[in-house]
């Protein structure tokens, strides 16, 4: 089909966000946990990226090798380059508080915003109007409620197990947790070792040191005021375990800890009434961790959520090393979806979606309290939001909600799901998936919705975190 028409197909199907934005203010209460941090923003260009390099790289062969981890400067350097060499984002954990304090005094920042997933999905739920958001974090110092908007819906508990509006808490002893998010752009380039690197796509690379959110660190006031029973909510969203390693320290174990998380949890849904919980699977380094996260979270909650880098990932500690490896060749919708299936199959999780680039797409089980149409709307509802968070660089007041409103889904996402339509009729049948973005099996239903593309982003931080809750929460 042209896709001049099928643009204009998708815009008609993404009417229906303004009226979902409407429903999701009448969600009753959700929980964001448990991770908010400080983001320290850094745009950095090809040339400045050649220049520290220079400056701080005495053997270039040190880039080459090495874990997902930093332990000196040149890590530093070493997942930058990675991330803007392949245009993929990575968060990579600072263990040496000597390297935080050189990457604060080398690269500096250019701003300060509200970090991890638990702190950017409230502040987004805030502003869409789901009323109250309760917001877990580890620290509230000044310069973290700084950071949470000032809205009345926006709550978290003080060290008198008060529930308060976020943006007046202010816990004296806490200490500011802040994360490097060091962001590049399509099309830049720099030298290296003889060779030009060029950035196939805008992204980002985030150096974190954080020891509160290192061990999942879990505030016992929230935990307690929280799960009393005049405490109220539909949804819980789950987020902040990737920073876990299998090792904590001599006497603590990563696992430890995601099980000390699922005990709360469980206290959560005790105490409401019957909450959609989904954990959004971030970028887990450790591997150990990976696994224990995908066999005792993914497994208890009604929905999931990754990007592509985050699936491969899972297929590698899966049993599907072979699929993990033909995806991390070709990221297409078509290897993407049947990494899908693996995973779907593995956990039973009822909800499982995948943000890629120019595409969502989710598995619904026959059956799920959401229904397929639902879901496209909340998935259609994301795609706008995140458009707009890209294109006007925040989400912070209700008036930048439908910046992207009324424009077209872009070609790179109807090529993704007319390669996707292809597979599925040659393995589940004839489908109109292309126009209507919805296919039904016996066992389960397939949503695949093309994006809005903001070409010169302002901002990618916080994007995946945007479009996982988003889609959900607006599924009504």
């Amino acid at each position: 089909m042209d896709y001049s028409i099928l643009k204009t197909i998708w815009l008609n199907n993404y009417k229906s966000v303004p009226k979902q934005l409407t429903e999701i203010s009448k969600v009753n209460g959700l929980i964001s946990a448990f991770n908010a941090n400080i983001d320290a923003v850094k745009k950095i260009s090809g040339h400045t990226i050649e220049k520290l390099i220079g400056e701080h790289v005495k053997n270039p062969s040190s880039l080459f090798e090495g874990k997902n981890f930093i332990e000196k400067k040149e890590d530093v350097f070493r997942g930058l380059i990675n991330c803007f060499k392949n245009g993929i984002a990575e968060e990579w954990i600072i263990s040496d508080i000597n390297v935080y304090h050189w990457l604060e005094k080398t690269f500096g920042y250019d701003h300060l915003q509200q970090g991890g997933q638990g702190g950017i999905v409230a502040n987004i739920m805030a502003v869409c109007g789901v009323n109250p958001v309760f917001v877990h974090s580890a620290s509230i110092s000044k310069k973290q409620s700084e950071l949470f908007l000032d809205l009345p819906n926006l709550k978290s508990v003080n060290e008198h197990q008060e529930i308060k509006k976020a943006k007046d808490i202010i816990r004296t002893d806490d200490i500011p947790l802040i994360h490097y998010i060091i962001e590049f752009d399509k099309n830049d380039y720099f030298r290296f070792n003889g060779e030009r690197i060029t950035c196939p796509k805008s992204n980002r690379f985030i150096a974190t040191y954080d020891p509160l959110n290192f061990k999942l660190h879990i505030d016992k006031n929230f935990a307690e005021r929280i799960t009393k029973p005049d405490v109220n909510y539909e949804f819980i969203i789950l987020s902040g375990y990737q920073m876990l390693q299998e090792t904590i320290d001599k006497t603590l174990k990563g696992t430890d800890r995601i099980d000390e998380s699922l005990k709360l949890v469980n206290a959560f849904k005790e105490s409401s009434n019957n909450p959609i919980i989904h954990f959004e699977i971030a970028s887990t380094q450790d591997k150990v961790i990976r696994k224990y996260l995908i066999d005792h979270i993914a497994t208890q909650v009604e929905s999931i959520g990754y990007n592509e880098r985050e699936l491969i990932d899972i297929l590698e500690v899966i049993g599907e090393p072979e699929l993990a490896k033909e995806c991390n060749t070709d990221t297409g919708s078509v290897n993407l979806f049947r990494g899908m299936l693996k995973i779907f199959e593995y956990t039973q999780t009822p909800r499982a979606q995948l943000h890629m680039f120019g595409l969502y797409i989710t598995l619904l089980k026959k059956g799920f309290k959401i229904t397929p149409l639902q879901n496209r709307n909340g998935m259609q509802t994301a795609a706008t939001l995140a458009a707009a968070k890209a294109g006007t660089g925040t989400l912070d007041i209700k008036e930048n909600l439908l910046w992207a409103h009324e424009k077209t889904v872009s070609e790179t996402g109807l090529n993704e799901l007319a390669a996707l339509s292809e597979f599925i009729s040659s393995h589940f049948g004839t489908n109109t998936i292309l126009e209507t973005g919805i296919f039904s099996t016996d066992k389960f239903d397939i949503i695949a919705v093309p994006t809005i593309l903001i070409d010169q982003p302002i901002t990618l931080v916080g994007m995946g975190d945007t479009i996982s809750s988003v889609s959900l929460v607006a599924a009504r």
